[in-house]
């Protein structure tokens, strides 16, 4: 470039740089809002509570580590084993970290691109020039050269943006499989202490077969009772030793389970024997409207639809030109010693501008396709509040049914061990024959076991309703746009 036209070059750039920051205000992306959705004033199953009562108004969100409602040292010990070591989370928790990634990498577009050049040459000159007609010669030549391509209508803002959003979206679903992976381990957990309590209740149960059978077999020696009540004895004995086994089966695969969301192998895993506590503690659920701040996955939803309304203005910012700046400055000589000097110097600047003028609707298809990704993030995010509101209703009102449900079974579980109390006095003084004591014996434990599964379906149930609240996640924890884009 001659000396002559460096003024004009230099106006010219400074006048697009000018330019360039005028409309770097300009962005042709829609501005997001979100979405409206239908929240009810109260939860439906709250309102016939029936003997079964939720915390007390002043405790009304929970707080950190939920699992410490249930007041079980060993269940708080595995959960905190659960979030550094299960592997669902550290894989989330990858994935959080490469979203960030991605943040940085979409923001690196802010800035110019400068490049190094050094090079070393070997030439040919097969026409006069200067040098010798035919002579071989080396250039030497160190250069850098930069590139900047200003976001004249948005396009960079709203890649940002759409990773930034994408960035809390995967914290978010970083959240949500923690939460889920704490509330599987909490039920798998009271799961297999229920099968604790049922061993104890068979454990009971088979002893009491066996001193009844041991009664039968005297009166038999007696004289007074008949090999055949010896026989039934005998038979409901062994049914009930063969059901207080098998309860092993599952107890050892709910210990299998949990030592897989720990992140230990099952064979180095183990959980000791301790009956099932009974009752669920009061658990605080909050307003409905609360529920929208305090899921991980309404959250992710709702970030997912804020990243595909970025990824629209992303779409229409391919309708309008690019510019581009350029400039090269550096050194270059066919002598080594004489690189670096005055005289070898060169320089150029540049700007350009590119549009696409037909792709055939390209852009066009583009654009709707982005609008209409968005509208299914939409529908995707109203249906997740629903199913939201669907799980806390469907677990209030399992908890207030088994509660009904528990009390009439519990007080059939008296009746029955009245009843087994007057067949054995009444067989014991010869009056009933030992097929009633048989049949007392087989109602009491069907009404025992159907206690034990309802008190299970309770605290199964109290894990779910947590989960369906969202635990102690709150929206607030969310990591901003500009804390995901900062360094780790």
């Amino acid at each position: 470039m001659s000396r002559r036209s460096k003024p004009a070059a230099w106006l010219a750039i400074s006048s697009l740089v000018l330019t360039s920051t005028f409309w770097s205000a300009c962005n042709v992306g829609p501005t997001y809002k979100k979405p409206a959705v239908d929240v009810p004033g109260a939860y439906k199953e709250l309102e016939p509570l029936a003997g079964w009562k939720t915390a007390r108004p002043n405790d009304a969100v929970l707080r950190g580590k939920w699992w410490e409602t249930f007041n079980d040292p060993h269940l708080s010990q595995l959960e905190e084993k659960l979030n550094i070591s299960n592997q669902n989370i550290a894989a989330a928790a990858a994935a959080f970290a490469a979203a960030r990634a991605m943040v940085r990498e979409a923001r690196s577009q802010y800035f110019p691109s400068l490049n190094a050049g050094p090079a070393i040459t070997k030439e040919r000159t097969p026409l006069p020039v200067a040098i010798k007609p035919g002579a071989t010669f080396t250039e030497y030549s160190a250069t850098a050269d930069a590139s900047w391509e200003p976001d004249l209508w948005g396009r960079v803002r709203n890649s940002v943006k759409a990773a930034a959003f994408a960035a809390q979206l995967s914290a978010a679903d970083l959240e949500n499989v923690r939460l889920s992976s704490q509330a599987e381990l909490a039920a798998d957990y009271f799961q297999l202490r229920g099968q604790d309590a049922l061993k104890q209740l068979f454990d009971s149960t088979v002893a009491a077969y066996q001193d009844a059978l041991s009664m039968t077999r005297a009166l038999y020696e007696s004289g007074l009772d008949s090999d055949e009540s010896v026989a039934s004895a005998e038979a409901q004995l062994k049914a009930a030793q063969a059901q207080d086994i098998n309860l092993g089966v599952l107890r050892a695969q709910y210990e299998h389970a949990i030592a897989v969301l720990v992140g230990q192998p099952a064979s180095q895993f183990s959980v000791p024997i301790e009956v099932l506590k009974p009752g669920p503690p009061a658990i605080p659920v909050g307003l409905p409207s609360e529920l929208l701040e305090r899921r991980p996955d309404i959250a992710a939803a709702e970030r997912a639809v804020a990243q595909a309304n970025a990824e629209i203005g992303v779409a229409k910012a391919a309708y309008y030109p690019n510019v581009t700046l350029g400039a090269t400055g550096g050194f270059a000589s066919t002598v080594v010693t004489s690189l670096f000097s005055w005289p070898s110097r060169l320089w150029s600047l540049g700007a350009s501008a590119a549009e696409t003028v037909f792709d055939a609707g390209l852009r066009k298809a583009t654009v709707k396709q982005s609008q209409a990704v968005y509208d299914q993030t939409v529908a995707n995010y109203r249906e997740t509040v629903l199913t939201a509101f669907e799980q806390v209703e469907d677990n209030l009102a399992t908890l207030r049914i088994l509660s009904e449900a528990l009390e009439e079974q519990d007080s059939a579980v008296k009746a029955a061990e009245r009843n087994l109390d007057d067949a054995s006095t009444r067989y014991r003084a010869g009056l009933d024959p030992y097929l009633n004591v048989i049949t007392a014996q087989t109602t009491l434990l069907t009404a025992q076991q159907a206690a034990e599964s309802f008190r299970i379906q309770q605290m199964v149930a109290s894990v779910q309703l947590i989960k369906a609240v969202g635990g102690g996640w709150d929206q607030s924890s969310l990591p901003s746009p500009k804390e995901v884009a900062g360094k780790e």
